[in-house]
Formats: C-alpha cells, sequence, structure tokens
C-alpha cells in the first residue's frame, strides 16, 4: 500500500489568504508586507508594541537517531490541535538551512499532515533572510582583509583572525583554505574558513536581537580576531555594523505563513542546536507572544542542546520564561536506544523500548531540573504496536509524567487533540517554576561543567591547554559572565556520537573556547563538532527536481 508523500499532502492543502490567517489574531493589514499571497513579513509598527503575554509551551526531544523523530512534525501538529479545541494559538519555528534540505533531512517545515506552508518557497529561498545573514557575514569578511590591504591601521595579526566566511550549504572542502593568493593585488595571504550559515555568529547575534538598534549594536560587538598585542578587534572598529544592519534591515522582521489547516505561524531565523542555541528568532518569539493564549516553539535536536540553550541563552537574555515543555519520543528512537539495528525497527521488541527508556528518563531529568512539567508526546508510526506505545505510557505514568499519543503525521490537528488537552491542563494548573542551572557571573569553567555534569550526566570536563589560554583572553575581555553555549554532538548525551541510550562514567572533552559576543555568549567546543558539514554518500539533492507545472519534487 503506498500513502501519499508529504510534497503530494502538501500540494493539494487549500492555502487561506495570509491576510485572513493573520487576522485570526487581531493583526491587520496595515502591520503585514505581504510576499505575495500566502507569506508575509511583520511591519516594525507592530513589532515596535509587542507585550508579549501568552503562555509559552517549548517542544524538544529525547536523543535524535537515525529514524527520525518529528520534533517540528509535533511543534505544528500539537498548535493544530491546540487551534482545534478552540485555543487562540500561534506557533514559532526556524527557518530551514539549505545545508540539510539538500544534504540528508530534505524538507524541514513538518510532515505529513502537519506541516508549514508554502512548503516550497520555506524549504528554499523563502524571503531572503538566510541570503541576507550570508551577504552580512560576507561584508565584514571582506572587510577584514579590505583592512590588511590598505595599510592595517588596527595592528590586526592575520594569524589571529578567527572571523569565518560562511555560505548557506553544506561544502566539506571549504572548511579550511588560504586567501589572498595571487600577489599584492589579490590580498594578504591567510589561512581563512567557511561555515555554514546556520551555524554562523551572524545568524546567532541576529536571532537574539531585539529591535534594529540592538542588532547594530550586538553586530559591533562581534570579535573578528586580534591584534599583535592580543587585543580584541571587534567589527565595530572596522565601520561596518551600520551597512551589515542596512543588508538586514528586512531580514529581522519575522515572517507569518500558516499550518496545513490555515492556523498562524511565524518562522524566522534558523541557528543550529549542536553549534549555537538552536531556537527561532527572539522577535519571533516575542511577537508570537503577542498574537495568541498560547505559543507553540521549539528547540533543536534533544533536550541537552536546544531545550537546554532555550532555557539558559534564549529566555535569559530575551526576559521571556516557558510555562510546559513537551518531550517528543518515537518507539522507533527508544528501541535504537535499547541496543535495536535500525533494520529491526519495524519488529516488535519491547524489551528493547523498556531498555531504551533510560535515555528518556535523562531528557525527564533535565526538563525537571528547569522547572517545567513535562508531557511526553509519544510520536507514532504505523510499525509501532499496542504493546511498545503501552510500555512507554506505564513507565511515564509510573513517573508521575503525563504523556499520550500523537497521530498528527497521519491524522494532522484530530491526532493530537486529547494530547492538547492535556497541554491545556498543564498550563491551567501553573505548576512551572522555571529556573536556570546556573549562574552566569560563574566563571566559564564552572558553567561548562554544570552543564556537563547536570545535563548530560558526565563525571567532568576536560580543558585543553588552547581551551584555558581562550578562557583567560574571553574573562580578560568582558566575556566570562555570559551564559556558556556548549557546541556537542546531537546524537549522544556525551561527546561521543556512538554511545547512545544514558552513558556513565564519561567525561566531556574541550578543545576550544570561542566568543560569539554579538550574540552574548561564548561558545564552548566539544568532541570532534564541526561547524561546515559535508554532503553525505546520497545527497537529498540528487532526488530533486522541477515539476512540468513549475512546482518541485523531492524535498519530501
Amino acid at each position: 500500500m503506498s500513502f501519499p508523500s508529504d510534497f503530494e499532502i502538501a500540494r493539494e492543502a487549500p492555502l487561506r489568504p495570509i491576510a485572513d490567517v493573520a487576522a485570526e489574531v487581531d493583526l491587520g493589514v496595515e502591520h503585514l508586507d505581504q510576499y505575495g499571497s500566502d507569506k508575509a513579513k511583520l511591519r516594525n509598527s507592530f513589532l515596535d508594541a509587542v507585550k508579549p503575554t501568552s503562555k509559552l509551551v517549548i517542544v524538544t526531544a529525547v536523543t535524535p537517531t537515525a529514524a527520525g523523530e518529528g520534533k517540528t512534525t509535533v511543534t505544528v501538529g500539537l498548535s493544530q490541535a491546540l487551534r482545534r479545541i478552540g485555543q487562540r494559538v500561534v506557533a514559532a519555528i526556524r527557518e530551514p538551512s539549505l545545508g540539510p534540505v539538500f544534504g540528508i533531512k530534505g524538507g524541514a517545515a513538518g510532515g505529513g499532515h502537519s506541516q508549514v506552508l508554502p512548503m516550497e518557497d520555506i524549504n528554499l529561498h523563502f524571503t531572503g533572510d538566510l541570503h541576507a545573514i550570508t551577504s552580512a557575514n560576507g561584508l565584514l569578511a571582506a572587510a577584514i582583509d579590505n583592512h590588511l590591504q590598505q595599510g592595517n591601521s588596527l595592528g590586526i595579526d592575520p594569524r589571529r583572525i578567527t572571523w569565518k566566511r560562511c555560505i548557506d550549504m553544506n561544502d566539506r572542502a571549504l572548511r579550511r583554505l588560504v586567501v589572498g593568493l595571487g600577489g599584492p593585488l589579490s590580498g594578504v595571504p591567510r589561512e581563512d574558513g567557511f561555515v555554514i550559515t546556520a551555524a554562523s555568529e551572524v545568524m546567532a547575534t541576529f536571532c537574539l536581537a531585539t529591535s534594529l538598534d540592538d542588532l547594530e549594536e550586538r553586530l559591533g560587538n562581534l570579535i573578528v580576531g586580534a591584534t599583535y598585542d592580543g587585543a580584541p578587534v571587534r567589527a565595530k572598529e572596522l565601520e561596518v555594523a551600520g551597512a551589515m544592519t542596512m543588508l538586514l534591515k528586512d531580514a529581522i522582521r519575522p515572517n507569518m505563513v500558516q499550518t496545513i489547516e490555515g492556523g498562524p505561524v511565524l518562522i524566522h531565523g534558523g541557528p543550529f542546536a549542536n553549534i549555537a542555541h538552536g531556537c527561532n528568532s527572539l522577535m519571533a518569539t516575542r511577537a508570537a507572544m503577542s498574537l495568541g493564549d498560547i505559543v507553540v516553539t521549539e528547540a533543536g535536536f534533544g533536550s541537552d542542546l536546544g531545550f537546554e540553550k532555550f532555557c539558559n541563552i534564549k529566555c535569559r537574555l530575551g526576559g521571556i520564561a516557558p510555562d510546559a515543555a513537551v518531550l517528543v519520543a518515537t518507539i522507533r528512537a527508544l528501541k535504537l536506544h535499547g541496543g535495536a539495528s535500525k533494520d529491526s525497527l519495524a519488529e516488535e521488541n519491547v524489551a528493547a523500548v523498556e531498555a531504551g527508556l533510560a535515555n528518556l528518563d535523562a531528557h525527564i531529568d533535565n526538563v525537571l531540573q528547569h522547572g517545567l512539567p513535562p508531557l511526553v508526546g509519544i510520536n507514532r508510526f504505523a510499525t509501532d504496536t499496542d504493546a511498545e506505545v503501552d510500555a512507554v505510557l506505564q513507565h511515564c505514568a509510573g513517573r508521575g509524567v503525563a504523556a499520550d499519543v500523537l497521530e498528527i503525521h497521519a491524522r494532522g490537528g484530530a491526532g493530537g487533540e486529547a494530547f492538547a488537552e492535556k497541554v491545556v491542563a498543564a498550563l491551567e494548573a501553573g505548576e512551572a517554576n522555571f529556573q536556570h542551572i546556573y549562574d552566569a557571573a560563574w566563571p566559564i569553567q564552572k558553567k561548562a561543567e554544570t552543564i556537563a555534569t547536570k545535563v548530560y550526566g558526565a563525571d567532568g570536563v576536560e580543558f585543553s591547554p588552547a581551551a584555558l589560554k581562550s578562557i583567560a583572553f574571553l574573562e580578560a575581555n568582558g566575556l566570562g559572565e555570559t551564559p556558556v553555549c556548549m557546541a556537542k554532538t546531537p546524537a549522544s548525551l556525551t561527546d561521543n556520537p556512538a554511545r547512545l541510550g544514558r552513558p556513565s562514567g564519561f567525561t566531556i572533552s574541550v578543545g576550544d573556547v570561542t566568543p560569539s559576543a554579538g550574540a552574548g555568549f561564548v561558545v564552548v567546543h566539544t568532541g570532534n563538532v564541526m561547524t561546515m558539514p559535508g554532503l553525505p554518500r546520497v545527497p537529498a539533492a540528487n532526488r530533486m527536481r522541477v515539476l512540468p507545472d513549475g512546482g518541485v519534487e523531492g524535498l519530501f
């Protein structure tokens, strides 16, 4: 039996005029700049007056696996379900990066009957936000090399330049390279490299800015390297922060689109959660919280990455707090964490599910220590058996944790109404006592050790000599009392992607600590995390093409 693809489902869905979608949350056309009939950017006339008052639900997940968990699908489906039971709800999610779209994942705007539309636009160029971020990043890179070429009055040491160029594509050949070759007219030769746009400091900065003026100040604070004397050099000294902001003046405004059922969605920004903080823009979240009574948002990967950073970076810097957390789990993922092989996931294996519950428990514990009531949503697949699902439900009941099955991929909002009722009940109970797990004023090492031990379950952290030297530099230059952004593999609670389940008896290795001064945090690099992915052996791009009617095929 064949099932329609996500693309086929999306193409059959009628799109409401975006003005009608906005009107559902009392947002008039005078506050919209429409991009065609089905998407729009919010105008500054609305953004300048936002007053976040809604309840905020953060969606996270167990440790992701190759089997997929469907966190975005659940975010979209839950918002549809809440809307179906009469709630005034807005979803707030990230924009897809072209790198993963053409690499492994294909489209990244939900799936099945829980998607965000128009899916072709969202997964490709959309409203140009990521291109603008790439251009702003490139302008600063060009200004650095031009400064070296024009006499280097700031005394920038070419060996200490840390700013990287970026492109929104997986291209491993660009990780390390040499620029400035070709003689005196082609610049000063030096080592350089590219990161993917979603991992760039401009993206992280963009997503934590609260206004255009705030964005310009943050961009000016970006550290691009050091002088021969070891002093930090910032973008404002190169006098390009204003021009970078100009490139981002439209991109900074959140985008409004709709779910496949016609509900409002704000989609904006897209930092990776294994490298940056992995959440949609603060401006979009605050705008959504000014429009709906409930906002459903997500953070990338598992609770050890995007959720932890959402709580300890985004909420801290943005002055917001979640009221509940949805923890997405799949039977397939739990089987893998319980030792089952990938080629056996369609077979019933209750024992593997039960063994994999240790990973679920780690994420439940993480949500709880941030003072939030977790609600476990089992994103059900066709091969999941009742016995396997019951094992998870009984385990959660034994822990006193609310849980239910979600069938939102196959049924849309109708497949999540029972779970939506549980979410509303949790919000009405008001049991959240949100808290950060560390004090930003602590030393960088102590903050990193706290995350590693309390969130990952590590015994401790080993800092390389290079990392300790970087920490001393950052603390001496005013970046010691900022949040910490841990760059770590998403595939494990450890820094080793091969260790599944809930490992114990391990340490986290830190190779370097770098500034993300515009965003307002420092990045602690663990294990072998890379900021520029590569394409797989068979990229998703290989199955994509344009159809005769102008549509596309292969995004899902």
